[in-house]
């Protein structure tokens, strides 16, 4: 593991003391189902990148410090997740990213080139969080687990009411106990106006 998530272990396992970040506290488990999982939609990523739901930074984070040349922004409506990330971020020595404590539905900057989330909602909720903020021709990674036709078929029609189109489906193995599936949506045309919707609506009454 490089040096520098050696430190973010530290730093995590740290703060995980005083606020309950992650369940993972080993450093094999860290290394496995945060930092290798966090790898695996690298390939897809590319451009200005918002990292939706954040949390205690995977991916966002590790994009970083793989892709030092891209521009992140870590959102979290968690307090002290923000404060978090905000620290590890000074602490890691990371430039080029921030968090920023928010909901989602008040955030208001639309011109990312990707937009990723990892361990959100399901694919209809995650379509209304992220499709809103990526520009026409950019696209949406979603970290999902191994089996998703059902939560896909359901998403169907809120990815194209928000202007996208699945165009990856990818399934990866972690270890040999664990698979994961990357899911990348491009969007092919404008969001209508009005998502993601005030007051919970994309959890209430998903599209």
């Amino acid at each position: 593991m490089k040096e520098i998530y050696e430190k973010m272990y530290d730093i995590l396992t740290e703060w995980n003391g005083k606020f309950n970040l992650t369940a993972i506290r080993s450093k094999e488990d860290f290394e496995v189902k945060h930092i290798r999982d966090s790898m695996l939609g690298l390939p897809f990523i590319r451009g200005r990148v918002l990292d939706i739901g954040s949390g205690a930074g995977f991916p966002g984070l590790v994009i970083k410090i793989e892709k030092p040349e891209t521009d992140v922004t870590l959102i979290d409506s968690v307090r002290k997740k923000t404060d978090y990330l905000s620290f590890a971020i000074e602490a890691l020595g990371l430039e080029g990213i921030r968090a920023v404590h928010t909901r989602i539905e008040d955030f208001t900057d639309r011109d990312f080139d990707t937009v990723t989330a990892r361990a959100v909602a399901p694919l209809n909720v995650l379509a209304e969080y992220c499709m809103p903020f990526v520009r026409t021709g950019g696209s949406v990674v979603a970290y999902k687990s191994s089996d998703i036709r059902e939560e896909t078929e359901a998403a169907a029609r809120a990815i194209d009411v928000l202007g996208g189109e699945i165009e990856r489906n990818e399934l990866f193995s972690l270890d040999e106990n664990t698979e994961r599936r990357i899911l990348v949506i491009r969007k092919v045309r404008k969001t209508p106006a009005g998502y993601p919707r005030k007051g919970n609506k994309a959890r209430l009454k998903p599209l």
